[in-house]
């Protein structure tokens, strides 16, 4: 089954809003067996949306159009899909009420062109997740055969919201599941995503090598791999089977396997992040955390934050962006700033000053200028751990490449990164 995806917008066009949710689209319907062959923004014009869903249609059995689904004048998907059904627009009462109720719940002044939004092509219907005020629609239609004169073919049209998390939900609850049932899949396709820092690409690559020829001679499961910043790099797991359960038990084989291979270098699977199984780690062993940062800024400390529960490991930090601060605050002996004992002293001195079990410090060059004659891309780490934890410390220095976000974002990972090694040390 061939599904093709319109975004919509021509905000997408002149580049004032990036195209994330057609990315994700696509990577769904290719964990779920569909082939699409073509992705296209259209802006907010009628004439050019209608074409670009017909042309969709010509070469498609699917289509999903995402945005133009708002209140105002330019949200015209509701329209474009009308005119290429030949159907006309009409407004659904249940729906209106929906609305209406949404927005004195939420004790917000609802200006009368929501209603809008309560209109759909005549045949159709709503999908029936609806995060925020804009319904989705799924509108089957026969489409004329342009290799016969004979019976038309059955295909359909969805239509989202250009909200992600709006999008997602209806594409998770409702649209992929019934291109399923249109496609007569029986199959299960399931993914797996183990996260892994330490090696580059290349060497996963490598190390994995005849796992990837063995599998490319079975054909089930499949890997990918994927650079992913901060959040590591990726190796998905996918598996295709006749039930889900038989799909996870291809998955847990897979995953013993790489596991087996790889070792070390995975710190977690899906949605684990560093700073997650750093903290459980840390929670383990009844250790508390604090953080000195330099070319960061605070990052270190914002990933961490970002996880639920964080507060009970991690006390605080100290950003000691100037050289002064790293003298007078972290007690950092004077003399060079970017140097392995500089980063040492900072990771010391923010225990002492936090009063934790464990001090991680990061100090560098992010660029776009050298600093203390050294190249951009230089950066320090290192691990103090107290008494309780056997009076374990490591620092090094690294080069890590990359502009100077790319730099500082290499930074937060591998340092936790070295934490996460300094932890599994002490068992």
């Amino acid at each position: 089954m061939r599904v093709e995806v319109i975004a919509v917008g021509t905000e997408l066009l002149l580049g004032q809003i990036t195209d994330t949710n057609s990315s994700w689209i696509g990577e769904q319907l290719a964990m779920e067996g569909f082939n699409s062959f073509f992705q296209t923004k259209v802006g907010d014009n009628l004439n050019r949306l209608s074409d670009t869903i017909r042309l969709a249609l010509e070469r498609s059995d699917a289509v999903i159009c995402c945005g133009g689904l708002g209140p105002t004048q330019d949200d015209l998907t509701r329209a474009a899909i009308a005119s290429v059904m030949g159907v006309p627009l009409e407004s659904d009462e249940e729906m209106e009420e929906r609305i209406i109720a949404m927005f004195a719940g939420s004790s917000r002044r609802m200006s009368m062109n929501n209603l809008q939004q309560a209109e759909k092509p005549a045949g159709t219907e709503f999908i029936a997740e609806m995060p925020g005020t804009a319904p989705g629609l799924l509108c089957p239609l026969d489409w004329p055969d342009p290799d016969s004169a004979g019976e038309p073919l059955p295909k359909v049209i969805y239509a989202v919201p250009g909200v992600p998390w709006e999008m997602k939900e209806m594409m998770s609850g409702t649209v992929l599941a019934d291109l399923r049932k249109r496609a007569g899949l029986d199959s299960v396709i399931r993914s797996r995503t183990l996260r892994t820092w330490g090696e580059s690409e290349s060497g996963l690559a490598e190390m994995l090598a005849e796992r990837i020829d063995a599998l490319d001679e079975s054909g089930n499961p499949t890997l990918a791999f994927l650079a992913s910043g901060l959040e590591g790099l990726k190796v998905r797991i996918t598996a295709k089977a006749e039930s889900a359960s038989e799909a996870d038990v291809i998955l847990d084989r897979e995953e013993d396997l790489l596991r087996g291979i790889l070792g070390p270098l995975v710190f977690g699977v899906d949605d684990e992040t560093m700073e997650s199984s750093v903290l459980a780690m840390l929670r383990e062993r009844s250790m508390t955390l604090a953080v000195a940062e330099s070319l960061t800024g605070g990052m270190v400390g914002s990933r961490i934050c970002d996880v639920a529960g964080a507060s009970d490991v991690f006390l605080g930090g100290v950003i000691s962006y100037a050289t002064q601060v790293k003298y007078d605050v972290l007690g950092v002996s004077p003399g060079p700033v970017v140097t392995s004992e500089a980063a040492l002293e900072m990771a010391r001195g923010v225990r002492t000053l936090m009063g934790t079990d464990v001090g991680i410090a990061a100090t560098g060059v992010a660029g776009p200028d050298a600093q203390e004659n050294l190249p951009v891309g230089t950066v320090c780490l290192a691990v103090s751990i107290g008494d309780a934890g056997g009076g374990v410390e490591d620092s090094i220095e690294v080069r890590l490449p990359g502009r100077r976000q790319q730099v500082r974002e290499f930074t937060v990972i591998s340092l936790l990164g070295l934490l996460r090694r300094r932890l599994s040390a002490i068992d």
